[in-house]
């Protein structure tokens, strides 16, 4: 069964649920598993769901709108990778024109568009004849991948992999210098992932709007309002009151240059380098050691704690 992946901007959901209505015969003959984030259950950790589903899908439609473009969650995360899928040959993109936009220069122009020539769903005459339009060409998309899978599945096996270990990576020694940029590169990474994830905070949820406080090279702040009112907030910078090559987190985003809540240090094994916090949390999620995502995400926890 192909599984469809469908990235929208919630501004377009009633355009979304009559495209639904549209798949239900699809999904009745089971070749195809429809997923959106109406999905994702109560209680249920939107990013991480998201993005596990992403990652498995076989097809990915973008209800392409200027609702879609300006967003940043749709545009500048899920479009982003799953234009990365589809180069890679993982996936395949199909951009759905629901309302009219420019998209001259967007990674997805290059694609064919449906419906028919591209011509937006809110501009035919019957709509039903555009999502028919829509599901047409969609149909004969898995078609096509069907094709192409039993031609695969008769093909002559891939030959036999060499004969030698895996195990081939040495010890590394590393310097001052391999440590100290570990630590910016790492820094760096926080920042846009805090602000990715402070502008996808507020459009999932209503009332809520995140900033981010440019404090220099070497600092930044996030801050949190519900309806005006701040419910929020954190610093974020390098180095701290006893270790300079390390990244302390404040539960204030204006908080003094020697106050913080905690601190991660540079840590090496025998092959990379990693950070790893000096606290960490009562339920488990911290002291381990830390990729760069891990320490973004392990921060950007910190903050929701103060509001969830």
């Amino acid at each position: 069964m192909t599984r469809l992946f469908i990235s929208y901007s919630h501004r377009d959901e009633a355009l979304r649920a009559e495209l639904d209505k549209h798949l239900a015969l699809l999904r009745r003959q089971g070749v195809l598993d429809v997923w959106s984030d109406h999905r994702i259950p109560a209680g249920g950790e939107l990013d991480a769901h998201i993005d596990a589903a992403l990652e498995s899908a076989d097809v990915i439609a973008l209800l392409v709108s200027s609702d879609f473009v300006s967003s940043e969650y749709c545009y500048g995360i899920e479009m982003k990778r799953a234009m990365e899928r589809h180069a890679a040959g993982e996936a395949t993109v199909l951009p759905v024109m629901l309302r009219p936009c420019d998209v001259k220069g967007a990674p997805f122009a290059k694609l064919k568009m449906v419906p028919t020539d591209a011509r937006p769903v809110t501009k035919w005459p019957n709509q039903d004849e555009a999502f028919l339009d829509v599901v047409q060409h969609l149909r004969r998309l898995l078609e096509s991948r069907r094709s192409t899978e039993a031609e695969e599945a008769a093909s002559p096996p891939p030959a036999s992999p060499p004969r030698r270990s895996s195990n081939l990576s040495l010890p590394r020694e590393f310097t001052d210098q391999d440590r100290h940029d570990f630590v910016r590169s790492t820094f760096d990474y926080v920042r846009e992932y805090f602000r990715e994830s402070l502008a996808a905070l507020g459009e999932r949820n209503p009332g809520i709007q995140g900033r981010l406080l440019d404090q220099g090279a070497q600092s930044f702040g996030s801050i949190i309002f519900r309806n005006g009112s701040r419910i929020g907030g954190c610093r974020v910078r390098l180095g701290g009151m006893f270790k300079a090559e390390g990244i302390s987190f404040s539960n204030h985003e204006e908080t003094g240059e020697n106050s913080f809540n905690e601190m991660l240090s540079v840590e090496a094994d025998k092959h990379s380098l990693h950070m790893k916090p000096s606290f960490g949390r009562f339920d488990g999620s911290g002291g381990k050691p830390l990729s760069q995502q891990g320490v973004a995400e392990y921060l950007w926890s910190l903050l929701m704690d103060q509001i969830q």
